[in-house]
């Protein structure tokens, strides 16, 4: 199984986050400034409008979208699959938008199917989405469970775990991804406790993740996601995983 190279007090050498998407900017006006701060370990970050881009550019999105370009963080915008079930001519014009309104790097491709049968769907989508722009898409899968080997192929990340710590400390890694480097995989982990805050990481470099997001929130019937929101111990995850990480 791959796994990150530890380095003094626990610091995992190539390891750094990605955030799956802050909520909107007047309302998450620190969350959107600490993903600018200068050291911050920050491969990623997800905007997501309104379920997408929105029918029109957001004024505010654009000004975060240009803060988080000039600090050279990486910005993806959200797209929903749906599971599959969406039509590929929506999927590209929510892309097209995203990268007219607030020029993104890249796009997450959120409720992102798992089984073998929806792959050649993806790997449409994702040709495609590969051609916007002028310069490097970054592609992230967000499956939120380990799919099928060959969206491995797909895209440059994969979302192989999203949920709650009570699950993920005993998650097991599916065999087949130790034959990708960590920086293939993305772990998301709520209601991490801030004692438990070092397992999680072990257990996220010991399944061969490079990127990862962990929070203290917790998901709760008719709150809003767990991940919308800075975690408690944010100084602590740059701390431990921050200053010089790799790309």
């Amino acid at each position: 199984m791959p796994h990150l190279t530890v380095t003094g007090a626990g610091t995992a050498v190539g390891m750094g986050v990605g955030v799956p998407g802050y909520a909107h900017p007047l309302l998450a006006p620190a969350e959107w400034a600490e993903l600018a701060r200068p050291g911050a370990p920050v491969h990623w970050a997800v905007l997501d409008v309104a379920g997408g881009p929105g029918d029109r550019p957001d004024p505010h999105c654009r000004r975060a979208a240009r803060r988080l370009r000039r600090a050279g963080v990486r910005l993806l915008g959200h797209i929903g699959l749906a599971g599959g079930a969406r039509p590929y001519e929506e999927v590209v014009a929510d892309a097209d938008r995203f990268l007219d309104w607030y020029q993104v790097d890249g796009y997450y491709m959120d409720s992102c199917p798992t089984e073998r049968t929806d792959l050649p769907g993806v790997r449409r989508i994702a040709a495609t989405l590969e051609t916007l722009g002028d310069g490097e898409v970054h592609l992230v899968l967000g499956h939120g469970a380990h799919p099928y080997p060959g969206y491995a192929e797909t895209a440059d990340q994969l979302v192989t775990f999203s949920g709650p710590w009570d699950e993920y400390r005993w998650s097991q890694a599916a065999p087949w991804t130790a034959d990708y480097p960590a920086d293939k995989f993305v772990h998301l982990v709520h209601g991490v406790p801030r004692t438990h805050l070092e397992e999680a990481l072990r257990v996220a470099r010991w399944q061969g993740a490079g990127t990862v997001f962990m929070t203290d929130h917790r998901a709760r019937p008719g709150h809003n996601d767990p991940f919308q929101a800075l975690p408690g111990y944010w100084d602590e995850i740059v701390s431990r995983i921050g200053r010089g990480v790799s790309e």
